[in-house]
């Protein structure tokens, strides 16, 4: 693979396009300055203005989230899994029918695999411009955002209603639903009994690591932090590892599967046959099936990645609670 072959495969933290009308909340106050990255598949958008910078999946979506000081994503869920770790800044994450089941505070290179059916949202509670890299199962990410029904009222109060198609529609820009779509209906109380309420102590063991554990845990391979014998055992349709210096020596890397690499900190080279490229912290290499290449630290101090692998479990089996 020639090195502007492997390039088109490559997104650069500093080149990310962000769409801030992805979502529902997008005019609500609390959560209208929020900025939504596609990077690696269509994700979960629902405006047809989010750049994609990669649409072809590897059986997961790779996208992100930032967001200024205060700022939050509204209640929401998923039906395949939803895996965010933070890159920059300080999060909180809560859950439950009105976001006050549980919640944690994540720093850092904390990671959280957040299970299906539950609401969930999150907060930038840092004091500076935050973001969070997601992971998506399947290759739709699961048909899209299931919204808790106060979400979908306080929207409509600053004009946006989401169609049954998926689609946002701004009534305050003069735009109105087409005849043939109607506006999508509120979850009733029969429906929401499906969504349970965990605590945070139910939740965390099996759903939160930390960066300090994951970096104790990469000695001279990398951590496996979510899959079916990981620090998270999950099988949400991927495998998350994550490479420290050190994690790989000097091995070449064969993988018959789709890697994706994603730069947490310092920077890295990763050599092939047909070049070298160096990613950086929040820079996303999404590496095809068969690419013999090598990985190592590009600089001396700290330097971490989550290199994130697609399996064959169904996208959809991540458990609810583990």
């Amino acid at each position: 693979m020639t090195p502007d072959e492997l390039k088109q495969r490559l997104v650069r933290y500093g080149d990310l396009v962000p769409c801030r009308t992805a979502f529902i909340d997008a005019h609500t106050p609390g959560s209208d300055q929020k900025e939504n990255f596609t990077i690696i598949g269509a994700g979960v958008s629902e405006s047809t203005n989010q750049h994609v910078h990669i649409r072809d999946t590897p059986g997961f979506n790779i996208g992100a989230a930032g967001q200024p000081p205060k700022c939050r994503n509204s209640l929401h869920s998923h039906r395949t899994a939803e895996v965010f770790f933070v890159l920059k800044g300080r999060w909180r994450f809560f859950w439950g029918r009105y976001g006050s089941a549980g919640e944690v505070v994540l720093e850092e290179g904390d990671i959280i695999n957040i299970p299906t059916g539950i609401f969930r949202g999150f907060e930038n509670i840092g004091t500076d411009y935050g973001m969070i890299m997601a992971i998506l199962g399947g290759d739709d990410a699961g048909g899209g955002v299931i919204w808790a029904p106060q979400v979908i009222e306080d929207a409509k109060e600053h004009g946006l209603v989401l169609g049954e198609n998926g689609l946002l529609y701004n009534t305050k820009e003069g735009d109105s639903l087409p005849a043939d779509v109607s506006a999508m209906p509120l979850l009733t109380v029969d429906e929401l009994k499906a969504f349970p309420e965990f605590s945070a102590k139910e939740m965390i063991p099996n759903h939160v690591a930390r960066y300090l554990d994951m970096v104790a845990l990469s000695g001279k391979e990398p951590a496996k932090v979510i899959g079916a014998h990981a620090m998270l055992p999950d099988r949400p349709g991927f495998e998350v590892d994550f490479l420290t210096t050190g994690s790989l020596g000097d091995e070449t890397q064969h993988s018959h599967r789709h890697n994706v690499l994603m730069g947490m900190r310092g920077h890295w080279h990763m050599d092939w046959e047909g070049g070298k490229f160096t990613l950086g912290p929040g820079d996303t290499m999404a590496v095809p099936p068969g690419l013999a290449y090598k990985l190592s630290p590009a600089m001396s101090g700290e330097c971490s990645l989550f290199r994130v692998n697609n399996t064959d479990d169904p996208a959809g089996a991540t458990a609810r609670l583990l």
